[in-house]
């Protein structure tokens, strides 16, 4: 245990160190003008509440954040990929994995939440598959090392619209199917339906409206009842039968919004 705690000190002096040369020049970070942690009074302190960070993966999607963001109090964190499956891992990896190791920086949480620089701490993936795979390897890694952000309410996930139905004179962004068939019957008798694929897809000029006052946030919550251990074993342990109906379900809700949409 000792080695092991003396190995961890001298990662994490190495990752500081990696951490504020990246700081200077990093390109994962598009940082916002106002932080929660500000101590200074006045107009960017009064915003502290309303900073977000939004972690998404791949440029498209960040781009599209990035150019549609309050630059005042949203930040972006761009993902160059399917993040590591932490499961089970030691907290060494925090430090050895970049990508993880300048995630924790950008927050600021190696030390507890005290310094905490962003309110909310917003997952923003495509609603696919892979989106949603990324979305678990992530709270993943927030459950197994930083538990307390998700107790303290500040994880969500970033609810985007599945499809746009339009006709000349409206335009509805709609949620979920039932969502779909009510613009559709409202703006008939045939409008053009748009079904998004990825957050790509969707230009800046329509982003903004989904990540303004109008946003969606769905919490990450842990029920009183349950460790974070819990949720993990659940979600990322061993194929129980429950484990695999819950996957199950999952990628059904995504075939049948496919099928829907084609058939």
């Amino acid at each position: 245990a000792e080695r092991e705690r003396k190995d961890l000190q001298g990662i994490r002096k190495l990752a500081r160190e990696r951490a504020k040369k990246a700081n200077l020049h990093n390109k994962k970070l598009r940082d916002c003008r106002a932080h929660l942690n500000d101590n200074k009074p006045g107009a960017k302190g009064d915003r502290r509440l309303d900073t977000t960070l939004f972690i998404t993966e791949g440029d498209s999607a960040s781009g599209s954040i990035t150019k549609s963001r309050d630059v005042n109090t949203q930040a972006v964190f761009s993902l160059k990929g399917k993040p590591l499956n932490s499961y089970g891992l030691t907290k060494k990896v925090v430090y050895e994995n970049e990508e993880f190791n300048l995630l924790q920086a950008a927050l600021n949480i190696e030390d507890g939440l005290d310094e905490l620089r962003y309110n909310n701490v917003v997952i923003a993936t495509d609603a696919d598959v892979d989106g949603m795979h990324i979305r678990l390897l992530l709270i993943t890694f927030f459950l197994q090392f930083f538990p307390e952000l998700v107790r303290e309410g500040h994880l969500y996930i970033l609810q985007t619209p599945l499809f746009r139905v339009r006709n000349k004179k409206e335009t509805r962004y709609c949620y979920t199917p039932e969502e779909k068939n009510t613009a559709i019957q409202d703006l008939g008798p045939r409008p053009e339906i748009t079904r998004f694929k990825g957050l790509g897809e969707i230009s800046p000029d329509e982003f903004k409206h989904f990540i303004g006052n109008d946003i969606r946030l769905e919490p990450v919550m842990i029920g009183r009842d349950l460790t974070s251990g819990d949720l993990l074993e659940f979600y990322m342990g061993k194929n129980t039968p429950k484990r695999q109906e819950f996957i199950i379900e999952n990628l059904r809700v995504e075939k049948n919004l496919e099928e829907e949409f084609f058939n």
